[in-house]
């Protein structure tokens, strides 16, 4: 498979790109991507049998339990994020090795319904959060160690309304590649 091919495999929807302005509509627009997400996930894999959860959706990728999982690992990741940024002045955040988790048990073969709730009760308590923040909240940020990058939480909310997106597009993408 040529590099073009493999990143559009990777990346189907583009990479993040922050906007140089982040208008209130565009932060309503991103918290109803967020909103979203739980309710169509469900509805693109609670169709799938177990053999096409089990299918990678790119040679050498995830499956599509391993996506359905790493989505709920990670948004889980972002809430608290959120929380530490609204709750600590500019807190130094924990990332985690998200391959090694996509390689763990509950991962790897646990049932789905167990992320889907997870990530539904995840977005709803976000999606409450996010629509109580002031304009001056969102402008509170935390830095991830990886380059000490400074992150506010208007543009994290973008990066996650864009990573649940992301993932979603892996997704559709096999099950039409494959016609499923």
């Amino acid at each position: 498979m040529e590099n073009t091919a493999l990143e559009k495999l990777k990346y189907p929807i583009g990479h993040f790109v922050r906007p140089e302005k982040i208008s209130a509509l565009k932060i309503k627009d991103w918290i109803a991507q967020i909103e979203a997400l739980p309710v169509n996930l469900r509805d693109l894999v609670t169709p799938l049998s177990e053999t096409q959860l089990d299918t990678p959706y790119r040679p050498d990728g995830w499956t599509v339990r391993q996506v359905v999982h790493h989505l709920a690992d990670s948004h889980h990741h972002s809430y608290i994020r959120f929380k530490w940024a609204l709750t600590e002045e500019r807190p130094l955040i924990k990332p985690y090795l998200e391959k090694e988790w996509a390689k763990l048990e509950d991962a790897s073969t646990g049932p789905i319904q167990l992320s889907l709730h997870h990530l539904e009760a995840v977005h709803a308590k976000l999606v409450y959060l996010l629509n109580s923040l002031s304009s001056e909240q969102w402008q509170r940020t935390f830095i991830h160690p990886d380059g000490d990058i400074e992150t506010s939480l208007e543009e994290n909310a973008g990066r996650y309304a864009w990573h649940g997106n992301h993932h979603l597009a892996h997704i559709e993408g096999l099950l039409n590649r494959l016609n499923w």
